[in-house]
């Protein structure tokens, strides 16, 4: 019998969150798109060491690595199902006076909030790491 998720973003962080505390050196989540890409984002941002993509079509899974040089992350959904947050290009501020990021969903993809800020475009909140 398998689980309906109504966050999968949410479901995602948890559990990187749980794998961390636990002393875990990955994690795994079922795969969908927007997960990948924003896995995509935070290694680029060199917050995750790796991720990969396992197993066949219809149940993907996406596998992430942490990096040992930052300590455990601290994930906080920002923008819930049951309440989206929504910040245009100048209501955006630094999270934890700029060692942070806010991942934002804009109308150009997934980006940090330091990319929205350049390029004048804001989009819902996701979530702040730090």
């Amino acid at each position: 019998m398998s689980t309906y998720v109504t966050d999968p973003i949410g479901d995602l962080l948890t559990r990187m969150r749980n794998a961390q505390k636990a002393g875990r050196t990955m994690c795994t989540a079922p795969w969908s798109g927007i997960k990948q890409e924003l896995c995509e984002l935070l290694k680029k941002e060199g917050w995750i060491a790796d991720i990969a993509v396992t197993g066949e079509k219809p149940h993907q899974e996406i596998e992430v690595t942490f990096t040992t040089e930052r300590p455990s992350l601290t994930l906080k959904r920002q923008s819930k199902p049951g309440r989206r947050i929504y910040k245009g290009a100048t209501e955006l501020m630094p999270v934890l006076r700029g060692f942070g990021i806010a991942v934002l969903t804009t109308s150009q993809g997934l980006m940090t909030d330091k990319e929205a800020k350049k390029k004048k475009i804001g989009g819902e909140v996701l979530c702040t790491i730090y």
